[in-house]
């Protein structure tokens, strides 16, 4: 009982930088073709606030994944947390694999990536069910899941997905609380994990806080280290009917997405067994005594 992790939606083109690029001839001769330059990406680097944002969905000069994935998970967020919380031959896992962003990610850095998916994209993610991992347990560093968090999105046509359960539906919960369960099992002591994930909203039933909802779930299994809000760089945000429409109807457009990080817990070390009273007289040598002074 696994759901893909990445929508399965139509192919689309790479969404274009936010930032327009420059035109390498603007002041050209009347007719005359103008062409222009690709922007340029600015540099990686860990982020140290708990607002997070990089205007692109890559980083370097290839991709991370597939582009034409409807909702691809931003690389840059994989690769703050495997810089933070790995060393280089670390096993990062993705349950929710997707397009493969995690395994290009962590490929980069050196890092030892198993991804999983109900319906693989690509060869090197293996079939199998976020709800029951075929790895052993305490063996990940990190795990980083990216899951479906409503049903506006046709990602597979297999029953068992869990991106065909609604928002609103408590059955959707339930589900990731298994899949959370597994996460939770493979990781080692110590070990980290980062859900990324939306709220959603209808216009009609109003706001499901799935955020909120996992997080509960997440708070059960390991310890919580920080609620991250990452910025959206969504084509539809982009749209003036959309933020008109926002404004006339009086609601939000969701601007940000959730990353939950958390820890698996060492185990505690055993207390120190207390010395007994006799042993403690022993060892101030009053075993000869007798009786009480005089």
């Amino acid at each position: 009982m696994n759901n893909p992790s990445k929508p399965r939606g139509p192919a689309r083109p790479h969404p274009a930088s936010k930032h327009p690029s420059r035109p390498e001839n603007p002041r050209g001769a009347p007719g005359s073709p103008r062409t222009f330059a690709r922007p340029s990406k600015p540099p990686l680097r860990v982020q140290t606030t708990t607002l997070w944002e990089y205007p692109s969905q890559h980083y370097g000069e290839g991709l991370q994944g597939d582009p034409r994935y409807v909702g691809a998970t931003p690389s840059y967020i994989p690769w703050n947390l495997m810089q933070r919380y790995t060393s280089e031959g670390d096993l990062v896992v993705d349950p929710f694999c997707g397009s493969g962003t995690t395994l290009d990610v962590a490929k980069s850095l050196n890092r030892v990536a198993k991804g999983y998916d109900l319906v693989p994209s690509r060869p090197d993610i293996e079939q199998a069910d976020a709800r029951k991992l075929p790895l052993a347990s305490g063996t990940a560093a990190l795990v980083f899941l990216d899951p479906p968090y409503g049903d506006h999105i046709d990602y597979s046509d297999d029953p068992r997905c869990i991106g065909k359960l609604s928002a609103y539906d408590p059955q959707y919960y339930e589900q990731m609380d298994r899949a959370l369960d597994e996460c939770a099992r493979i990781l080692r002591p110590g070990g980290h994990l980062g859900l990324y994930v939306c709220d959603y909203f209808d216009k009609k039933k109003g706001l499901a806080a799935v955020g909120f909802g996992l997080l509960q779930s997440l708070a059960h299994k390991l310890e919580i280290v920080d609620i991250i809000s990452v910025v959206r760089h969504n084509k539809s945000l982009e749209k003036g009917n959309f933020h008109k429409a926002a404004e006339e109807q009086n609601f939000f457009l969701r601007g940000f997405n959730y990353l939950l990080i958390a820890r698996k817990p060492e185990p505690k070390p055993a207390p120190a067994r207390p010395r007994s009273d006799r042993g403690d007289r022993g060892d101030r040598g009053d075993r000869g005594r007798r009786g009480p002074p005089r």
